[in-house]
């Protein structure tokens, strides 16, 4: 299906924005620079940070790009839960030589002074993660001449998105590394999800907005699925996350293909989120534990995965990755997305041989 928005980028292929500092403007102006469309993760940003680096990337490709921004949460959490869970870390923070964060840090990742940005200063596609905008601001934003896309992770919340007036999804199945978009954070669905192509064939049953399928694709026959599916474009994050341009800390580049990590799982233990990462000591000792408080956990945990990092500890890290982390390949930016354009092309070419794809 083509659209608008896909017409930005020639290849059918989306560097998921990956906050925490991967998503940095040379990544994404390597994959934009290369075809497809690159993205800046604004989470965990200042509205100033994230400003200066749209002027980053400005100043290194003319393609489109687009930037993520993460929704207010819902202040209901428990405190006494996230109490028992920061007593719980005092080890963690001993044996790092660091403080805990402070849980109460904020709930809004400064939502309305980044979309002030956004709109004073317009940026090809804005996406938002943990649920829909306002139909004003997606109203505000098309003026602008903004695409705007939204993760679902059900065919429910896709057809929410499309009531609400954005121009198109991110079908993101339980496969995708990093946090699940979901639109509400249900305790008792921990672990339990929808894989990529099923959702995405669910997704294009139920609306008629341009879907972005993501969830641990890393080859372009996986691509081609995804199309062939009823997607537009695959995002991948994973894939990106290996690179030489990635603002990964070297440590978690170098777990993606490492034996020691063999498998991933969704957890709380870092952010109070589920998120999908490479199973470690933190994740086994903590994971259990840790209460739904997002983003107070996250606050919590900020010092101790920092600390890890510096200390080039893998096993305290937050090493977020999707189900293919294995397949991982270190490749410059903009050379993996030639590869992977390449990949789509050899599998699209197999399939119409066999009948299967137009």
């Amino acid at each position: 299906m083509s659209s608008a928005l896909t017409d930005l980028f020639p290849h059918p292929i989306v560097q998921a924005p990956m906050a925490g500092g991967v998503s940095v403007p040379r990544l994404a102006a390597a994959v934009s620079e290369a075809g497809g469309l690159g993205f800046l993760a604004a989470g965990y940003k200042t509205a100033d940070g994230m400003y200066q680096e749209i002027k980053q990337i400005r100043g290194l490709t003319n393609r489109p790009f687009g930037v993520n921004l993460f929704m207010p949460q819902p202040d209901n959490a428990d405190p006494g839960a996230v109490e028992i869970y920061t007593h719980q870390l005092a080890g963690e923070a001993a044996w790092y030589e660091t403080e805990l964060g402070d849980p109460d840090s904020g709930r809004d990742d400064a939502y309305d002074s980044k979309l002030a940005v956004l709109l004073d200063n317009p940026v090809p596609v804005v996406s938002f993660h943990f649920g829909i905008p306002s139909r004003d601001v997606l109203d505000s934003l098309r003026r602008a001449g903004t695409f705007t896309v939204v993760t679902v992770t059900t065919a429910e919340e896709a057809l929410a998105v499309e009531r609400a007036g954005a121009d198109a999804v991110i079908a993101q199945g339980v496969e995708a590394g990093g946090h699940q978009g979901t639109h509400r954070d249900i305790p008792e669905n921990d672990g339990s999800g929808i894989g990529v192509l099923s959702l995405v064939a669910q997704v294009r049953e139920t609306v008629t907005l341009p879907i972005l399928a993501a969830g641990g694709i890393m080859r372009g026959g996986q691509i081609a699925a995804v199309l062939a599916a009823g997607a537009s474009a695959a995002q991948l994050g994973t894939a990106f996350l290996a690179t030489a341009e990635s603002g990964a800390n070297a440590v978690h580049k170098q777990a993606l293909t490492n034996p020691l990590f063999v498998r991933t799982e969704l957890t709380r233990a870092f952010s109070g989120r589920p998120a999908r990462g490479l199973v470690n000591r933190f994740m086994r000792e903590h994971g259990p534990y840790a209460p739904a408080a997002y983003p107070q956990v996250h606050h919590l945990t900020s010092p101790l995965r920092k600390a890890a990092a510096k200390a080039g500890d893998a096993q305290g890290m937050a090493l977020w990755a999707g189900q293919g982390h294995r397949m991982a390949r270190e490749l410059p930016a903009g050379q993996l997305v030639e590869v992977l354009a390449a990949e789509l092309d050899g599998a699209k070419t197999a399939l119409s041989g066999k009948g299967g794809f137009r």
